[in-house]
C-alpha cells in the first residue's frame, strides 16, 4: 500500500509522522526516508507573522532516516539577503516560496539512491519508507528528489512493501498519476489522525 498523507500548510503533517515513526522503531519496525521538521521561532503574543501557536517559520530542515542525520534543505524566501538567491537553482526556476540548497537536495537525493538499492535485499526486515514531502519540484517538474519517486514509482518492494508520502492537497492528481498503476491501485489519502496512526501500525502486527 501506497500512503498520501494530505492535508493544509501546518497542519501537523510532519509532527505526525514523527509520532508515526517513533512508534514503528519502538516496535522493531525498520522505517528509512527523509522526515522534514520546520525550523522555528517563538514570536512575541500577536505578532502577525505567528501560526496559532506563537511560532514563526523560518526553515526547512531534512533527517535521514534511519541514521537520524539532519540537513538544513531550505530558508523562507524573504529571509535570504538581497542578491543570495541563486537565479539557476532548482527552487528559484519553479518559483518556490522557499530557497532550496541545491547541494542539500542532491545530499537527500544520493541517501533515498542508497535505500533504492537495497529495496529487495531478502535479508531486511520489511519496513515502511517514508518521503515528506513530494512537491512541485518532483510531481511537476521531475527535480528534486529524483530517487524517491522512482523508488516509488517501483511500486511494492521486499524491504518497502508499504510506503508513505506527504502531498499536499493541490499535488494529489498528479501524484496518483505518477504512482498509481505501479501499485495496482493500491494508493490510499490519509489525514493525519489517531485512526490513520492505528491503520499504518496494524500493517506490521504479526
Amino acid at each position: 500500500m501506497l500512503y498520501l498523507l494530505t492535508g493544509e500548510i501546518q497542519t501537523g503533517k510532519t509532527r505526525w509522522l514523527e509520532s508515526l515513526t517513533a512508534r514503528l522503531e519502538a516496535s522493531g519496525v525498520p522505517v528509512a526516508g527523509v522526515l522534514a521538521p520546520g525550523v522555528w521561532r517563538r514570536c512575541p503574543l500577536g505578532d502577525p507573522v505567528a501560526d496559532a501557536h506563537g511560532f514563526e517559520k523560518l526553515g526547512i530542515d531534512n533527517v535521514l532516516l534511519p541514521e537520524g542525520v539532519r540537513v538544513h534543505l531550505a530558508r523562507r524566501r524573504d529571509l535570504v539577503p538581497s542578491g543570495a538567491l541563486d537565479a539557476s537553482s532548482q527552487s528559484e526556476r519553479a518559483g518556490l516560496d522557499w530557497a532550496m540548497s541545491d547541494g542539500a537536495l542532491e545530499t537527500v537525493d544520493r541517501h533515498v539512491a542508497r535505500l533504492e538499492a537495497c529495496a529487495n535485499d531478502s535479508g531486511r526486515r520489511p519496513g515502511l519508507f517514508v518521503v515528506d514531502e513530494l512537491g512541485r519540484l518532483e510531481l511537476l517538474r521531475g527535480e528534486g528528489l529524483v530517487s524517491a519517486m522512482r523508488l516509488l514509482g517501483e511500486g511494492p518492494s521486499l524491504c518497502w512493501p508499504h510506503a508513505l508520502a506527504v502531498v499536499r492537497r493541490d499535488l494529489l492528481g498528479a501524484a496518483h498519476r505518477h504512482f498509481d498503476d505501479a501499485w495496482r491501485g493500491e494508493v490510499r489519502e490519509l489525514v493525519p489522525g489517531d485512526a490513520a496512526m492505528r491503520e499504518l501500525c496494524r500493517l506490521y502486527e504479526a
